[in-house]
């Protein structure tokens, strides 16, 4: 363990070289598409979308996570002002969360799903194209096939909605062993069954949320992502893991910020998405404890770094 100021040393130090790579890189084909996306929350980060849009040109991303309840809140003037400011500080849109609990009873889900279409229209005004969520890796009195069966029907029904209102769905599974046997019944936890329930709801705007996290501890490889096209890719969210952890005793809420630790292979994932074509936002989600003790500045200023040197192993 260290000290926040140890670690604020640790992190600035990648800025300098994240973009001495940028910088000494010649033009090669293909190009990284993907944005560097700000997701405050997922940084333990408290900022309404005002101040997460001026902390993500501050720090140099290039897209951050919408608010739905602040964009369905603003008027058409102030919506035009929201999107001039973005453009004028070449910010686009990452992705936001879905408020429709699908994972519990059939009532919530009901009034969930009745709510959506107000949301999926508040957010299609403000330009926003993506949304995703995560599938629960385990259940404690479903078995597979049942809660298999769930998911299709209640996911394709929200599938539809955000479709009409030409929004994309990204699903993401939890890959870590001491997530997926928690429950009675383990439920997706891989790439692979991830993709066949998406084949199974059968609608052409569900896709992915990949996490390089996930793709590590479900012992994932650069093939299983070089199958994919990038349009099958909604979201992503990159992460490192703590050292000296086998693959299967990681635990889910316990990882590291991007390219500061090496144990996962972050070149390997990161240039995959690059041949692929994925052209979406890639925030940061490490729930890491030193981030929430820092101020809201800080925080970013040291996911801004890692996220650097990280996207700097494929520029």
């Amino acid at each position: 363990m260290f000290s926040r100021r140890t670690f604020l040393q640790a992190v600035a130090g990648t800025v300098g070289a994240a973009a001495l790579g940028t910088a000494s890189t010649a033009a090669s084909s293909p190009r990284r598409k993907f944005t560097m996306d700000l997701r405050c929350g997922s940084i333990g980060v408290k900022a309404d979308l005002r101040r997460a849009i001026e902390l993500a040109h501050r720090y140099g991303f290039e897209s951050v996570e919408p608010s739905a309840v602040a964009l369905a809140a603003m008027s058409e003037s102030q919506l035009r002002e929201l999107l001039a400011e973005m453009k004028q500080k070449h910010l686009v849109w990452g992705a936001t969360g879905i408020p429709v609990s699908f994972r519990s009873e059939e009532a919530a889900f009901r009034a969930g799903l009745e709510a959506l279409p107000a949301t999926a229209k508040a957010i299609q005004r403000a330009g926003v194209t993506r949304v995703g969520t995560f599938i629960s890796p385990s259940h404690d009195t479903l078995t597979y096939l049942a809660n298999f069966r769930q998911h299709v029907r209640r996911l394709r029904q929200i599938a539809d909605v955000l479709g009409d209102h030409g929004i994309r769905f990204g699903l993401e599974y939890v890959g870590p062993k001491t997530s997926w046997t928690r429950g009675r019944f383990p439920f997706i936890h891989t790439l692979a069954e991830t993709r066949e329930l998406i084949a199974e709801i059968g609608r052409d705007n569900v896709g992915l949320v990949l996490d390089s996290w996930h793709w590590y501890t479900a012992h994932e490889t650069p093939s299983d992502l070089l199958a994919l096209a990038g349009r099958q890719v909604v979201a992503c969210h990159l992460n490192d893991a703590p050292e000296g952890v086998d693959i299967d005793a990681q635990i889910d809420n316990v990882r590291r910020l991007p390219a500061t630790t090496g144990v996962i292979d972050l070149r390997a994932f990161l240039g995959a998405l690059v041949s692929i074509g994925y052209d979406g936002p890639v925030c940061a989600e490490p729930f890491y404890s030193p981030l929430r003790s820092m101020s809201a500045e800080e925080a970013v200023a040291a996911t801004a770094a890692a996220m650097k040197k990280a996207f700097a192993l494929v520029n």
